[in-house]
């Protein structure tokens, strides 16, 4: 299943290439050179993700750790050194929520390699066509208050994107194609509350993106806003059904 699961992937991020580049059409150098990072970074951290997963464990727990160790550095690194983060009530509760989250998800971290596999490679496709949908697309705004690049279209796309990626990825998690149907629903969301979540972390913040750390993304925790959330979530539902 690994290596069909690899070839899922693959052919994902081919379908990717050909969208950016017509995404890219009429774009500026600047703009297009900014695609290709983003898109070759995102590619490599999905390598990495992987073969986290695919040789734990205990690798992808390590690399779960240090996600949420970087994403808790941005957070309260916004909050020491932007000027207009001052407000200490909602700094305490947005870290309270980043560690409802953080917990479980590094429990899911520890879970048997299937249930790893299932919850990353729809998390992937759900981002990935979430933003490649709204940009293709475009139209109404989904939360122009809290992220204005985020569209109604996006969302669609990925969900179609993710529940199709479930009629091959079921059997991971040995479900029945409804049920996994209806987990995926639920994985997707908790990515989209996370992405939405760590947006309006940022906006209360007044900045762009958590941190540079990540050529063409806007930080670890932009990162893997949708990761923490779903994952977790994951290990919940997987208490509950065992």
């Amino acid at each position: 299943m690994e290596k069909s699961l690899y070839l899922i992937i693959l052919i994902y991020f081919a379908l990717g290439a050909i969208a950016f580049a017509i995404i890219g059409k009429g774009k500026s150098r600047k703009r297009r050179r900014e695609m290709r990072n983003k898109y070759i970074t995102y590619f490599l951290i999905i390598h990495i993700i992987y073969l986290g997963i695919l040789f734990s464990p205990p690798y992808f727990s390590i690399i779960a750790a240090v996600i949420l160790f970087a994403g808790l550095v941005e957070i309260i690194w916004l909050y020491l050194c932007q000027p207009s983060s001052k407000n200490k009530y909602f700094f305490v509760l947005s870290l309270l929520v980043y560690l409802i989250f953080a917990i479980p998800f590094f429990l899911y971290s520890r879970l048997e390699q299937d249930v790893l596999f299932y919850v990353f490679i729809i998390v992937m496709v759900f981002d990935a066509f979430s933003q490649i949908s709204g940009q293709l697309f475009g139209g109404k705004k989904l939360t122009p208050s809290i992220s204005p690049q985020k569209t109604l279209s996006g969302a669609i796309g990925g969900i179609v994107a993710a529940l199709v990626t479930t009629v091959f990825a079921s059997e991971l998690i040995k479900e029945n194609l409804g049920s996994a149907m209806y987990i995926t629903g639920i994985i997707v969301i908790f990515a989209l509350t996370g992405d939405l979540l760590a947006s309006f972390y940022k906006r209360k913040n007044g900045v762009k993106d958590f941190s540079n750390l990540l050529p063409g993304h806007g930080g670890f925790l932009d990162r893997f806003d949708g990761f923490i959330p779903a994952g977790a979530v994951m290990y919940v539902l997987m208490s509950l059904l065992s």
